[in-house]
């Protein structure tokens, strides 16, 4: 099923009676495989509006990212939070779109200064499991009055309705970036660089560690911006970072860019064995919960975001335990997805809530049923 409009689309969902697997560019297939007739929103595509001048977009929800990234490039512009391309790490193929972007909160390594998806995401229409449109927040900045529908919707994964229209606000393009790195550092003294770089006053717009498992550590960190800028802030920057061991710097754009876009899709775990979760923490918690795992380790948001490579099979939450965080399961195969849940159990008061919402938002439970469910059916 492929509406090819949002009237279609409300239609469709509300005639539906039996469950439907809400589907984008089919680049980001996280979780369970959701049963049911699939739902796709590729046709409902186009940029609706885009003004340079007051740096806000909109387009609908099919709207491959790729044309969104070429039409702000021609201005000199970007999405603010660096959404993430999950296709390398996944296996898969297909086309991401911004409606996937959003229904994810998918957000990279700028996070730490610009925010995620949510924070630049202005205004939305979605249509809900009833077959009614619903329009939240606006094509400007401004501030959203009334439920703010905008951030629910972020990191929903359609289970609360089905995006058809978003609406971003946009930041300039840098001129130009840099990278300092330290090379050998254990997990803990390269978080604490990392904390003493994003507490300065220097514009840290990437904080990221590999971990030493068999090999030599990294710890990088970004800046961009004006040229003068940026080589300003690259020297000031190696004098705060002096007490950590020898500080190389990279200035080749290209380079840089290449080596972030890695950073950004988790490329090192790409095609290899195992499983991988995404663990969100404080990033003071990230070295303790970073030895815990047995495996790869990969710190990004200065610790407070690990990706790491296990054994197949291995309920990383069990190894854990309690933590002020939550554990997603990100890749793993059908067998493992069906035995542990996708997403991290929510204490009580706020699973009622969700629980509550989707009620409200889904009365006949047919939106991707089950996908964030973090307890198991009964066998």
């Amino acid at each position: 099923m492929q509406p090819k409009s949002e009237a279609e689309l409300a239609d469709c969902l509300a005639a539906a009676k039996h469950p439907m697997a809400i589907r984008g560019g089919g680049t980001r297939p996280i979780g369970r495989a959701v049963a049911g007739e699939v739902l796709s929103t590729a046709a409902l595509t186009g940029i609706t509006l885009y003004e340079p001048g007051a740096l806000t977009l909109v387009a609908q929800a099919g709207t491959p990212l790729a044309e969104i990234e070429a039409v702000l490039h021609a201005e000199n512009q970007r999405l603010p939070f660096e959404p993430m391309d999950h296709r390398a790490l996944l296996g898969t193929n297909g086309t991401p779109t911004i409606g996937g972007v959003v229904a994810g909160n998918v957000s990279g390594p700028r996070r730490i200064q610009a925010g995620a998806a949510r924070d630049s995401l202005i205004g939305v229409r979605f249509v809900d499991g009833a077959g009614t449109v619903i329009k939240n927040g606006g094509r400007v900045m401004k501030n959203v009055t009334g439920y703010d529908l905008v951030k629910l919707m972020a990191g929903s994964y359609g289970t609360l309705g089905v995006l058809s229209e978003v609406s971003f606000k946009l930041l300039p393009e840098v001129e130009t970036c840099a990278c300092l790195i330290l090379e050998g550092l254990s997990d803990q003294s390269a978080v604490a660089a990392l904390s003493r770089a994003l507490a300065s006053p220097y514009e840290v717009t990437g904080a990221a560690h590999t971990a030493n498992r068999g090999g030599r550590s990294r710890t990088m960190l970004r800046l961009e911006g004006f040229a003068k800028s940026v080589a300003y802030r690259t020297d000031a920057l190696r004098g705060v970072l002096a007490e950590f061991g020898e500080v190389e710097v990279i200035s080749d754009p290209d380079l840089v860019r290449q080596m972030w876009k890695d950073q950004r899709d988790v490329t090192a775990f790409a095609g290899q064995t195992g499983d991988v979760w995404r663990i969100s923490c404080k990033p003071s918690d990230g070295p303790t919960i970073g030895a815990k795992i047995k495996g790869e380790v990969i710190y990004d948001w200065g610790g407070g975001l690990i990706w790491a490579l296990v054994g197949e099979g291995h309920d990383l939450r069990k190894t854990l335990g309690a933590f002020g965080g939550h554990a997603t399961l990100i890749r793993a195969s059908e067998a493992t997805h069906a035995r542990i849940p996708t997403f991290h159990p929510e204490p009580a008061p706020l699973a009622a809530l969700s629980d509550g919402l989707r009620r409200k938002f889904d009365p006949k439970g047919i939106l991707n049923t089950g996908l964030m469910a973090t307890a198991m059916p009964a066998a």
